[in-house]
């Protein structure tokens, strides 16, 4: 069977190399090429792109998307969507979601991938709803982790949960790049016995194995894979295209992709990847096998150390990467990825920081000791609950239920700022309060490249 490919350059790829900086001036000119190839899809939007596109590229991210769907008619446009977190860092009330995927579908999104970071579907069943409702292809995502909790068993059933409700395929979502050849096999045979959904998967190749990982599922019946153009692939970022079209050519799992329009692609990108040469972080550029030790994904890595920078702590760096896996397993083994990995690697710099663990605790802990991220994959230390929320107990089913409706309260607040131009900058606002204002006034600039 034909392998189908996801391709990231626009999305992940970046995020995970050049901290999302990728103008649309520069995306624009090759746009049209990518469109004609045969994807899948094009990761285009969502994650880190949103935010990105305010604070840093001063470019409305509703425009781009536009802009992206009017050069790329032909191939879905893809975003990765944090269940009820969208692509903020919260939950947010249904109506919030249900508004905002209703606007993603109108500007352009064919596919969305949503995840939730700790897969309780609960979480992700709102956007799963609206996106179907909007007839766009709906890839219900399972966050990929180790721990004795997680088993391929636990996986599977993820996998059933997510077909009933209702997605149209499936994705395996490797964020740290821990999966190893053996275990992706076993994975994807056990999930394509069980479903009958089509699989991606998604990986990273932060510890170097990811293209053996995608060999095996290959062979195990995946049926789509996430990679990036080669110049933006490799270390944080995704194996590359052209080598995994190369591999398969003329096999049964040929992609079909035009090898000659593949290095048309990655010529344009080497000359954008001199543009971004400064971005380009080392740490990202390499494979760690350390990864399996922490599971820190990479651009998680240049987070901490920039955070124990600030503090002049950068010497405790190796110890903080010690102290993540003991924060994680006290909080129920959460897969690492958007938010979780920020809240448990803030409360390991604070714990190595201040040498005495959990004697200062942040708000989000708090809030996840109290139920208001979802279900833990497994409990978390009753000694550790009682120390942080003392004698509070936690909420209980889904955590949305707790929060009203905000949309009205929100165009309340911001009808008399003037911000309010088109139906999207209610969504910009609500997703982004302190930022938004600023952004829709007129008030922020685009930064300079370091070096320019």
């Amino acid at each position: 069977m034909p392998l189908k490919i996801t391709d990231t350059t626009l999305r992940d790829a970046h995020q995970s190399l050049i901290a999302t900086r990728m103008r649309l001036a520069d995306i624009l000119p090759i746009a049209a090429d990518m469109d004609s190839l045969g994807f899948f899809s094009l990761e285009a939007w969502g994650g880190a792109t949103f935010d990105s596109c305010i604070r840093f590229l001063n470019e409305d991210p509703w425009d781009r998307l536009r802009a992206l769907k009017e050069h790329i008619p032909t191939t879905p446009l893809q975003m990765l969507l944090r269940g009820q977190n969208l692509v903020g860092y919260r939950h947010y009330a249904d109506d919030v979601v249900e508004e905002f995927v209703r606007l993603a579908i109108k500007n352009g999104i064919g596919v969305f991938r949503i995840f939730d970071a700790l897969n309780d579907i609960r979480n992700m069943t709102t956007a799963i709803r609206a996106a179907k409702k909007g007839k766009a292809h709906v890839q219900g995502t399972i966050c990929y982790t180790v721990s004795p909790v997680h088993t391929i068993e636990s996986f599977v059933q993820l996998a059933l949960g997510l077909e009933a409700a209702g997605c149209d395929s499936l994705c395996v979502k490797d964020m740290a790049g821990l999966l190893t050849p053996q275990v992706a096999f076993a994975l994807v045979h056990a999930i394509k016995q069980a479903a009958r959904l089509p699989v991606c998967l998604h990986s990273h190749c932060t510890s170097g194995v990811a293209p053996f990982s995608y060999m095996t599922a290959i062979q195990a019946g995946v049926d789509i894979v996430d990679t990036a153009a080669g110049p933006f692939s490799g270390g944080t970022s995704q194996p590359p295209t052209e080598s995994i079209a190369a591999a398969f050519r003329g096999t049964e799992f040929d992609t079909g992709l035009n090898l000659e329009g593949l290095a048309k692609l990655s010529m344009y990108f080497v000359r954008l990847r001199e543009k971004y040469q400064s971005l380009l972080d080392p740490i990202a550029q390499r494979p760690d096998i350390s990864v399996f030790l922490h599971q820190v994904p990479g651009g998680m890595l240049s987070n901490l150390l920039s955070q124990l920078k600030e503090q002049n702590k950068a010497d405790k760096y190796q110890e903080v990467l010690q102290e993540i896996p003991r924060v994680r397993k006290d909080l129920g083994y959460p897969p690492l990825v958007t938010p979780t990995s920020q809240i448990v690697g803030t409360q390991a710099v604070l714990n190595v920081i201040l040498g005495k663990r959990y004697l200062q605790v942040s708000k989000e802990v708090k809030e996840y000791c109290l139920g208001y991220y979802g279900r833990t994959p497994a409990p978390i230390d009753a000694e550790i609950r009682k120390k942080i929320i003392g004698k509070r107990a936690p909420i209980e089913g889904r955590p949305a239920d707790q929060i009203k409706p905000q949309l009205a309260d929100l165009r309340k607040e911001a009808e008399p700022m003037g911000i309010l131009r088109k139906e999207e900058d209610l969504i910009t606002y609500a997703l982004y309060p302190h930022t938004a204002p600023k952004f829709l006034q007129g008030e922020l600039t685009e930064e300079s490249l370091p070096g320019s």
